[in-house]
């Protein structure tokens, strides 16, 4: 009976369709300048068999995807997101971001990416894949390493 109840709430928290418009609206509230993110309005919109991508890890499934929305939201004290541009065409929706993470213990991280998401025939998130440059944001916020990294870079990439 509870089952029930709660995929009815999940039915009644998705009323509206996904678009650049809505993506745009819920991903800002997500993560917001008050404090930690909150993804709890967002994860209805996500599909059970959600595939997430991203240059550390794959995770599949909705429980894991939760999992690590919690994760995440332990190891910061606050997320910022800036969304710059969003595109769609058919199912598939693009942004271009910034994402500014505040850890307990080290300064401030401002991570540049972008976001495809695929969406389901149902209209829910079926696939996420987000593409940045990991250790180039962290490293570019200590000398040293951002020295290295960026010879590194360019001698094998550049």
């Amino acid at each position: 009976m509870r089952t029930g109840n709660r995929a009815q709430n999940r039915d009644k928290d998705r009323d509206a369709v996904l678009s650049v418009d809505t993506v745009k609206a819920l991903w800002t509230r997500t993560y917001n300048a008050e404090g930690k993110p909150d993804w709890t309005h967002i994860l209805p919109y996500y599909h059970p068999e959600i595939v997430f991508r991203d240059s550390i890890q794959t995770i599949e499934g909705i429980e894991a995807f939760t999992s690590m929305c919690h994760r995440l939201t332990r190891r910061c004290s606050k997320l910022v997101m800036d969304i710059h541009c969003i595109a769609q065409e058919d199912n598939i929706i693009i942004m271009d971001w910034t994402m500014t993470m505040v850890f307990r213990r080290l300064p401030y991280t401002a991570m540049h990416g972008c976001t495809k998401l695929a969406l389901h025939e149902d209209g829910r998130i079926v696939e996420q894949r987000d593409y940045y440059d990991l250790w180039g944001d962290i490293y570019d916020r200590v000398p040293v390493l951002r020295v290295i990294y960026r010879k590194f870079m360019k001698r094998f990439f550049g």
